[in-house]
């Protein structure tokens, strides 16, 4: 299975949120991953960071985040030209995945947990 570096934007270190869930199902799954959230942390081997910072290689951004809280990272997710995002649900946004698809980037409205779960991630 092809290993894909993936961004988790709005992690939590919280067990009871899906973004800690999905970041212990894709390291569990082996793929590399990149960590924001709202505090400096960490979940198992993956350091949840505030700050955006230029990754390169990223193949996929996976949102936790309701659309309002999305606004301030549209230019930020559009510069990591990632291959797709993932809107969780409750992430929806038609404006964000326009922006997408005007940069040729993939959208998905599905949620990570069961696109791993069932080999379609």
């Amino acid at each position: 299975m092809e290993k894909k570096q993936t961004l988790v934007l709005g992690a939590s270190d919280n067990p009871s949120r899906y973004s800690y869930l999905a970041i212990q199902k894709l390291r569990r799954y082996e793929h590399p991953v990149i960590a924001i959230g709202r505090k400096n942390t960490k979940v198992g081997d993956v350091v949840i960071e505030k700050e955006t910072k230029p990754f390169s290689g990223v193949d996929t951004v996976t949102l936790y985040l309701n659309p309002t809280n999305q606004e301030e990272y549209y230019d930020y997710i559009l510069s990591l030209n990632p291959k797709r995002i993932i809107f969780n649900p409750g992430a929806e946004n038609e404006e964000l995945a326009r922006l997408a698809a005007e940069n040729n980037i993939q959208t998905i409205e599905a949620c990570t947990l069961v696109l791993l779960s069932t080999g379609q991630y």
